[in-house]
């Protein structure tokens, strides 16, 4: 696994972005807004396929980290998946607002942020059943 982050890397995505940014302004512009989106949609898959690896190490350096603690592997797990939902509907959301659909960007998020507190249940009732033995 790759440890650290390289400059060059930031530079590379931040690059990407202007240049993506500054075409789609042009395409804009120019009345191919449907091509302006793509450009934004393509560009998100790039970036995320510079910063994976980066991710799978962050999962993996947290993973080693609860393997040497007492914290129960579920809750980890639950965490790491809510942690990816959130990027994932940021994502969509964002695709959604460039497309200037505001509407369909909220009820992405809406609908992630249900499904995350859905996932977050066991956790929460675990730490309620605590709250109650520790005031009991």
């Amino acid at each position: 696994f790759i440890s650290g982050c390289d400059n060059m890397e930031v530079f590379k995505i931040v690059s990407i972005g202007i240049i993506a940014t500054l075409l789609a302004a042009f395409l804009r512009q120019s009345n191919k807004r449907d091509f302006a989106i793509l450009i934004g949609i393509v560009t998100g898959l790039i970036i995320f396929s510079i910063i994976v690896e980066k991710l799978k190490y962050v999962v993996y350096t947290l993973n080693q980290l609860v393997k040497g603690t007492n914290i129960e592997f579920a809750y980890f797990s639950i965490i790491i998946k809510i942690i990816g939902i959130a990027y994932l509907v940021e994502f969509g959301a964002q695709i959604s607002r460039d497309a200037n659909e505001e509407s369909i960007a909220n009820k992405i998020e809406l609908g992630g942020r249900v499904i995350m507190m859905v996932l977050a249940m066991p956790i929460l009732l675990t730490l309620m059943d605590l709250i109650m033995k520790i005031l009991s």
